[in-house]
């Protein structure tokens, strides 16, 4: 029941958003430029993170996992943005 309260609170509320003024240009190419980022800092770390878990072994495969996660991140970031 409370579960049903919180997605109708939600969902009104994304609909009251919806209703507000249309972005302007600079807004709009800020939120694409965003969006661009935040798409290739995860899609970096997410690649970095498989290359990076076929390598090693016991403890070793999460570190160079953690590790390529970490560069694949801040590569994607650095490219896409």
């Amino acid at each position: 029941m409370a579960l049903k309260k919180i997605t109708l609170v939600l969902g009104c509320a994304g609909a009251l958003a919806a209703c507000g003024p249309a972005p302007t240009p600079q807004q709009q190419a800020a939120r694409q430029h965003e969006i661009a980022c935040l798409s290739g800092t995860l899609g970096g770390a997410l690649i970095g993170g498989a290359i990076g878990n076929q390598f090693g072994g016991g403890s070793g495969k999460a570190i160079l996992t953690a590790a390529g996660a970490a560069t694949g991140g801040f590569e994607g970031q650095r490219y896409a943005c």
